[in-house]
């Protein structure tokens, strides 16, 4: 058995789950979220927890039994805690600020990037320097965070661009070598 597949979900209080076949709703503190999940896989809901269950050791079976957990997992930590994803910002003159709720990026082109939010999604920058990406919603998050780090994805010579904060860039020397 697939050892994350095979652990239960703990349902925290105040997080409400309505399962319906393979289709799972979750409402919480912060929002709501929904997905549709393969038939093939069971999700049961035992007491407090969830627990998905597969039809056979296939291999395609295995692979959706871990998946399945994960995604529900996340819908609950995302309704309860939420995500969030930062992001650094170097370079002389570069930064990021906030207009309403959008985002506005300087990064040496010759307009301001300006990114909206999605649903449920919201921008903060404690630092002109910094972004922070917060949501419900793992994927949407990551998402976002990496189109912003695509606007300007850090160079090897001198690390200019914008990075997550955790990204280690590695530097090339340049013409000195």
């Amino acid at each position: 058995m697939s050892r994350i597949g095979r652990a239960p979900i703990e349902i925290p209080s105040g997080v409400e789950i309505t399962i319906d076949g393979s289709d799972v709703a979750v409402k919480g503190p912060k929002g709501s979220l929904a997905g549709s999940y393969s038939p093939e896989m069971e999700i049961l809901r035992e007491d407090s927890t969830i627990v998905v269950k597969r039809p056979s050791d296939r291999g395609p079976h295995r692979s959706l039994h871990g998946l399945t957990r994960t995604l529900i997992a996340n819908m609950v930590e995302g309704v309860t805690k939420g995500f969030s994803r930062e992001l650094e910002i170097n370079g002389v003159g570069y930064r990021a600020q906030l207009k309403g709720k959008n985002l506005e990026i300087l990064v040496g082109l010759s307009h301001p990037v300006i990114i909206e939010p999605k649903p449920d999604t919201e921008f903060e920058t404690p630092k002109p320097t910094q972004i922070i990406v917060r949501g419900i919603d793992k994927q949407v998050v990551g998402q976002l965070a990496a189109t912003i780090r695509s606007i300007r994805p850090p160079e090897p010579y001198k690390g200019k661009g914008i990075k997550y904060v955790e990204e280690t860039i590695r530097r090339k020397v340049g013409k000195r070598a």
